[in-house]
């Protein structure tokens, strides 16, 4: 179902074993909901060769990834035409990482992958909580019929967590129905991260889990995404808002998704992902 030995390509700094790893990395390589453009399946293969034009240490956090010990588990095998299948995946491995009482980076893929992920952590932790970085609502209950959409992933977060759990910072699209919606069950910030401080302040002791859609960032600085969304923050806003999360005390997993490098043929929005799982890889193992 998932490797647990070393992977050929590693992100850089990520190259210790699965048995000693305190944190495991492992991308998931879906697109099969992608409603506009297709292309998040070849994310982390770019963000692992990519990677190695970075430093393994961070000046934002003043840490470095040769000081934690991170594997890189590569990407899960897939199945074609199977979402239901491609689910249980993500959700067996997610849950093997955990019951092994390690933490998790997974790389997406379209933003539907979040959802075994976040089932997985939330079967250890009753009490999760989620905080979700976007441009979009996510909340859809269905789209064209199908339940499982990315466009759907967070209501259907929603259907275990219940009220009370999600936070969802940068929001600028979706449904009118949505945003409603979202005013009775979920804590929604629209279009910036203003609160996201105080926000971390009132989690600082709970279990988290953090879904980060690169989306949220506007399109003239991350334009290498299925569905851009102008109008959105700028990535020192991001930066600053891992930063933040340092308060959290008990994270317990998180994802990166929806790079998608075709559409962004400079290599930019690369770059941005990749840094980005840095911050986020350090950030868990703090």
């Amino acid at each position: 179902m998932g490797n647990k030995k070393m992977n050929i390509s590693t992100f850089i700094g990520c190259d210790k074993s699965y048995e000693e790893a305190s944190l495991v990395l492992f991308g998931v390589p879906f697109d099969g909901t992608t409603s506009f453009r297709p292309g998040t399946r070849f994310a982390m293969q770019a963000i692992r060769t990519d990677s190695y034009g970075l430093e393994t240490y961070s000046p934002y956090l003043d840490r470095d990834l040769e000081n934690i010990a991170v594997f890189d588990g590569g990407d899960l095998d897939l199945p074609f035409g199977n979402t239901e299948k491609v689910m249980n995946i993500i959700f067996e491995y997610s849950r093997g990482v955990l019951t092994d009482g390690k933490k998790f980076l997974m790389v997406g893929g379209e933003h539907l992958v979040s959802l075994s992920s976040i089932k997985a952590a939330y079967e250890k932790y009753s009490d999760l909580h989620l905080i979700h970085i976007d441009a979009h609502t996510d909340l859809r209950e269905h789209y064209l019929g199908e339940k499982l959409s990315h466009a759907s992933v967070i209501r259907n977060c929603h259907g275990f967590l219940g009220d009370g759990r999600i936070f969802q910072f940068g929001i600028r699209s979706g449904l009118k129905e949505e945003f409603e919606w979202a005013k009775e069950h979920t804590y929604l910030e629209k279009f910036s991260l203003e609160t996201f401080a105080e926000k971390m302040d009132e989690l600082a002791n709970v279990p988290v889990y953090i879904t980060i859609d690169l989306d949220v960032l506007d399109p003239g600085i991350f334009p290498g995404t299925g569905t851009p969304e102008p109008g959105g923050i700028s990535y020192r806003d991001l930066l600053d808002a891992i930063g933040h999360m340092q308060k959290l005390n008990q994270i317990v997993a998180a994802d990166v998704v929806e790079l998608s490098p075709p559409y962004d043929p400079s290599g930019a929005s690369t770059a941005v992902a990749c840094k980005t799982v840095r911050e986020m890889l350090l950030t868990l193992g703090k």
